[in-house]
């Protein structure tokens, strides 16, 4: 118990001293005179001397030697010159690294993508122009379906996502923001009819297998777009799990792939690419952010004069 008491003694005494003591006193030890030393901390040489005196009676003893030319260090006072200095040198660097962070210039983005993010080239182009402005700020990269990342934000384990507008779920107390179109053509195997075919309608790939992607509410605005059709029993859909997955079954020839025109960047061996009629449009790449964000990173990230303005996004 007596130790316990000890310990809390102990700390009253430091929290007694303040920077602000340290400072005072560092001043008079470098400059060896109250007066110029008080001139340099915009302060009387009154204020100055009470605070010296007082950092001296927390110390238990004299830290200066006072004569009536200069001022002189002590053992004790020599000592606490060496740690003072480093004490502010370390309380201006936490102070710097809290501004840097709230500026946004340091710390850590964590993104969240689908690939279409980074075949368009949208998540790479503000990832290049934040790097740009804040070198210092970290970086980190999840590829992960939209919902998943709509609950990674949400749950805090990411600060950033860029996905398609659909299959996004509940995206309550979120904000969401356009980064672009999302224009869609058709993924399928070199020998198929359709290669030959450009570019294609809904009725065309109605006749044929078709591949999407799983998310259940994508599902439903393709085959809304592509007609009442696609519904007969000669074509089926196949649900991929990813662009790979889909292109998967495109290169195979199990059916005909709709994803977003920028996956034609991705070559395969004996895939090719078709453009979709303009009447059947893909859905807008997004951003997804906490509506409060906090972090002056993640902020400044999101603060970046983009060509695309935001819009509110409509719930799903």
């Amino acid at each position: 118990m007596d130790e316990y008491d000890g310990s809390i003694a102990f700390t009253e005494r430091v929290e007694l001293v303040e920077l602000r003591h340290l400072r005072y006193f560092v001043a008079v030890a470098e400059e060896r005179h109250f007066g110029r030393a008080a001139d340099r901390l915009h302060v009387t040489q009154s204020t100055l001397s009470t605070q010296v005196q007082a950092l001296e009676r927390e110390a238990g003893g004299p830290l200066l030697r006072r004569t009536s030319r200069r001022v002189e260090l002590t053992e004790a006072g020599e000592l606490l010159l060496t740690h003072g200095r480093f004490t502010l040198a370390q309380a201006e660097h936490s102070l710097h690294v809290a501004r840097q962070s709230i500026q946004g210039k340091t710390g850590v983005v964590r993104i969240g993508f689908s690939g279409v993010a980074v075949l368009q080239g949208q998540l790479t182009a503000d990832m290049r122009d934040f790097h740009h402005a804040h070198p210092a700020t970290e970086i980190t990269l999840t590829e992960l379906p939209p919902a998943a990342q709509v609950t990674a934000v949400r749950e805090g384990t990411l600060d950033i996502g860029y996905g398609p507008r659909l299959g996004l779920g509940d995206t309550d107390g979120l904000a969401l923001r356009r980064r672009a179109a999302t224009p869609l053509s058709v993924a399928l195997r070199r020998d198929h009819e359709l290669a030959r075919t450009h570019p294609l309608s809904a009725a065309e790939l109605a006749r044929w297998d078709l591949v999407i992607y799983a998310t259940q509410q994508e599902e439903g605005q393709v085959l809304a777009q592509l007609g009442p059709d696609v519904d007969r029993p000669r074509s089926r859909v196949h649900r991929a799990g990813g662009t790979l997955a889909a292109l998967a079954f495109a290169a195979a020839g199990v059916g005909v792939a709709v994803v977003p025109a920028a996956t034609a960047r991705v070559d395969l061996p004996d895939l090719t690419y078709r453009p979709l009629d303009e009447s059947i449009s893909g859905p807008d790449l997004l951003t997804i952010s906490r509506a409060d964000e906090l972090s002056g990173p993640v902020r400044a990230f999101l603060d970046q004069r983009w060509e695309t303005e935001p819009e509110p996004a409509p719930e799903t």
